[in-house]
């Protein structure tokens, strides 16, 4: 089984739970040395680039089945990726599980949806795998914000947000690809079980660190700005996460459903348990 973005947030995790189940990975990523670094010799590290036809043949060789995740930088996927996809196609993948988006069915602005729509006529056999908001951004993309400077700077205006682990998406993904038949031509959106405002996502942050951290509700001109200026984001990644938090400000963002349970049999992880997880991200 082929891994994209296996040192990821969401890949990482799909990568030890294929190993666990005894299945032979190929991990792929844009560097080689990070996979190994990762994983050592336990897995077939291979450098993917899906602009660069030249890294396609030993990225998709002798693979049957493949866990997909876009690119964050890679914002016009008919180009610059349908044309990989196809030759994976070629090569013998018969099975793709997609980390697409909640709600990509019906927003046609994100790229997530021009993806959904190759596979559904590509003729393999896809899982669409549609997170939330991932809780990771925060400790992530956002973490400077929040240690460096007590904020937290989104235009999601007063919007809940239904956000889930990056660990539980990874549950599912790779159930999906243990055991094709019952996840084919199914879409999972995978959330947890709370919406929450990012003022309250700020509050929760602020009782786990022992600081106060501020929810600065600014509008999307100034989002971008910070974005570029401060978090030094690319202009593809400022666009996709800029109508990602719209959503959120439309109050679209904070559907709730039950799919990580059905697939797992888990309850998912609540904001409050990552926070404790992952504290150190924020700390000083």
């Amino acid at each position: 089984m082929l891994v994209t973005g296996a040192t990821g947030n969401v890949g990482a995790p799909i990568v030890r739970a294929l190993l666990e189940a005894g299945i032979a990975v190929r991990g792929a990523a844009s560097s080689t040395a990070a996979v190994r670094k990762m994983f050592g010799d336990s897995v077939d590290a291979v450098e993917l680039d899906f602009t660069d036809r030249r890294t396609w043949s030993a990225a998709f060789h002798g693979v049957n089945q493949m866990f997909l995740m876009r690119p964050p930088q890679l914002s016009r996927p008919r180009k610059q990726m349908v044309p990989a996809l196809e030759a994976a196609r070629a090569a013998g993948v018969r099975q793709m599980v997609f980390l697409s988006l909640q709600g990509a069915e019906a927003n046609r602005i994100v790229p997530h949806a021009a993806l959904e729509t190759w596979l559904r006529g590509s003729g393999a056999q896809w899982t669409f795998v549609r997170p939330s908001f991932f809780m990771q951004n925060l400790s992530t993309t956002h973490a400077s914000d929040i240690r460096d400077r007590d904020t937290i700077v989104v235009p999601a205006g007063d919007g809940a947000t239904a956000f889930v682990d990056a660990d539980d998406v990874a549950a599912v993904a790779a159930a999906a690809l243990l055991d094709p038949a019952s996840h084919e031509y199914r879409a999972w959106t995978v959330t947890g079980s709370e919406a929450l405002s990012y003022f309250e996502v700020a509050s929760i942050i602020g009782e786990t660190i022992g600081r106060t951290i501020t929810y600065t509700k600014p509008g999307i001109s100034t989002y971008a700005w910070h974005a570029k200026q401060v978090l030094e984001m690319p202009p593809a990644m400022i666009a996709v996460t800029t109508a990602i938090y719209t959503t959120a400000r439309l109050g679209k963002a904070g559907g709730l459903t039950d799919h990580f349970a059905a697939v797992t049999g888990h309850e998912p992880t609540t904001f409050a348990a990552f926070a404790a997880r992952e504290h150190q991200a924020w700390e000083r």
